[in-house]
């Protein structure tokens, strides 16, 4: 059986393989999970929980969630696009879906090093 991300609350569960996930936004207690196919959860976790939760969930070597700032965990799969001085970062599997998100200046600045970093490794 595929592996899956599994959260629970009081009054829901939710269980999606981690390769659809596309990111996750943080509102207070609430995060929103955006799927590949467009379909939106909210849970009440916060997003530090769900980070726990997802590390927890996944092999050690397995890294393609990457937390960005406090509110933002993107799957680096669906990473198309950085641009750290307009903090603006597309998310796409350049055929069916993109969404653009924003992130501090630093942290995209950050994320954008990291990434070079790997591909020249």
């Amino acid at each position: 059986m595929n592996k899956r991300l599994i959260f629970t609350t009081s009054a829901e569960i939710v269980r999606i393989p981690p390769e659809s996930v596309v990111f996750i936004t943080a509102d207070g207690n609430y995060s929103a999970i955006t799927m590949a196919d467009g379909e939106n959860f909210v849970l009440t976790l916060q997003l530090g929980h769900i980070e726990r939760r997802i590390a927890e969930m996944l092999d050690k070597d397995d890294h393609r969630f990457i937390r960005i700032g406090k509110s933002l965990i993107v799957n680096r799969d669906f990473i198309a696009f950085i641009h750290p001085v307009r903090q603006k970062m597309i998310l796409s599997d350049c055929r069916s879906f993109r969404h653009e998100v924003s992130a501090s200046k630093d942290a995209l600045k950050a994320l954008k090093e990291l990434l070079e970093k790997e591909e020249t490794l």
